[in-house]
This record gives C-alpha cells, sequence and structure tokens, in this order.
C-alpha cells in the first residue's frame, strides 16, 4: 500500500502592516501627534529644499524630524506621500496669510491673478522644493488621494477668496478648480523647462481673464 504523501503544513499569515493615520485622525488627535506630523513636514520640505525630490529619502527625515522610521511610514507610506502633504502644508500657510485681509484689486480677476503671480515667484525662488513637490503630485496615485484632495481644497479656498466672494457657490469652486489645475500644470511645465516663467504668467493670465471676465463686468 502507497505511502500518503504528507500534507503541506500551513504557512503562518504575515502580519498586516500598520494602517497609515489619516490627516482626519492626526487633527483630532493630541498636540503631541500633530506637533510630530509638522516636524515631519518641516523636515521634508527642509531636505526638498536643499536637494529637491531626490534628497527625501525616508530615513533622512525620521533622522531630522527627530521620530523612529516605523512612526515615519505610521503617518507616510512613502515620500510622493510625504511630499504632496509638504505642498498641502505649504499651501495651508499661505491661505492663513491671505485670509486675514481682502486681497487688493479692483476685480475678481485681477485679484486671482495677483494671488498665483505672488505664490508662483515664491515657488519659483525655491526651484528645488517646487520641483520636489510637483514631481510628487504628478506621481502620486490613488493611495495619495487624501492627500491630493486636501491640496485641491485649499487650493480652492486660496482662489474662491481671491475671487471675492463670502459663501462660494458650486460654480464658484468649479472655477477656482479649473484655474489650480492649470496653475499647477504650468508650474510643472516650468519645472520641466516646457515653459519659462513669462509663458506660465501669460497662460494663468488668459485662463483668469477667461474665467473670469464675466463676473467683473
Amino acid at each position: 500500500m502507497a505511502e500518503r504523501a504528507p500534507r503541506p503544513t500551513s504557512q503562518p499569515r504575515a502580519a498586516a502592516p500598520p494602517r497609515p493615520v489619516s490627516l482626519a485622525e492626526v487633527d483630532a488627535g493630541s498636540p503631541a501627534q500633530r506637533d510630530r506630523r509638522r516636524r515631519i513636514l518641516e523636515a521634508t520640505l527642509a531636505l526638498a529644499t536643499k536637494g529637491g525630490f531626490d534628497a527625501v529619502q525616508m530615513r533622512a527625515v525620521a533622522e531630522r524630524a527627530g521620530v523612529a522610521l516605523g512612526t515615519l511610514y505610521r503617518y507616510f507610506p512613502s515620500k510622493v506621500h510625504l511630499l504632496v502633504a509638504g505642498l498641502a502644508h505649504e499651501l495651508g500657510r499661505v491661505l492663513e496669510r491671505i485670509e486675514r485681509a481682502p486681497v487688493p484689486g479692483a476685480t475678481a480677476a485681477e485679484r486671482v491673478l495677483l494671488v498665483l503671480h505672488r505664490n508662483t515667484v515664491a515657488l519659483q525662488r525655491d526651484p528645488h522644493l517646487t520641483e520636489a513637490m510637483t514631481r510628487a503630485f504628478m506621481f502620486a496615485d490613488t493611495s495619495v488621494a487624501e492627500e491630493v484632495r486636501q491640496v485641491g481644497r485649499l487650493t480652492e479656498r486660496m482662489l474662491t477668496h481671491a475671487m471675492g466672494v463670502d459663501e462660494a457657490s458650486e460654480e464658484d469652486k468649479a472655477i477656482a478648480r479649473v484655474i489650480g489645475d492649470v496653475w499647477l500644470s504650468n508650474l510643472v511645465a516650468w519645472v520641466t523647462r516646457r515653459a519659462s516663467a513669462e509663458d506660465v504668467e501669460n497662460r494663468l493670465e488668459l485662463t483668469v481673464r477667461l474665467l473670469l471676465s464675466a463676473r467683473d463686468r
């Protein structure tokens, strides 16, 4: 009688990786959690300012922020998550500044163009950082959806504030999203040397005036 082959022993399942901490959880978390996230983002932006996208390495960020590498991965699973969140962090600071007072300008188009011009010039003064953030934004997939949505929300709020609306309608938000998309895509074109700084300004002015000219009549 033939011997039966031994049954293969079942292998223990590998433990699932810890779930990343969401933005909502950080906002609702302790001051220590928020401070930790802030330090991580500031470390990311400092490294990107010095050397661009390639300089942002997870271990270097963890060391500079003073957190364990495992903790960093809990907050941000990759450098793309880090840099898109860094872009949102920078836009949040811009929004805080411009919301303190009305944006100068006689028309919505003038105010929006002023805000875009100031931000574009500031980003162009720091080409390594801008390259890193826009490159990450280009590479972002569905796993970075939360951070990408945050960038979109902040850009929308920045532009609707510049438009001078107290309560933005769906049309206002849609216009702001289109302008924001054109702005970000032209920053990418500038970073990749497919457009000059003058090209970016001209394209933004054309877009803004086409979308807001009827509102300013």
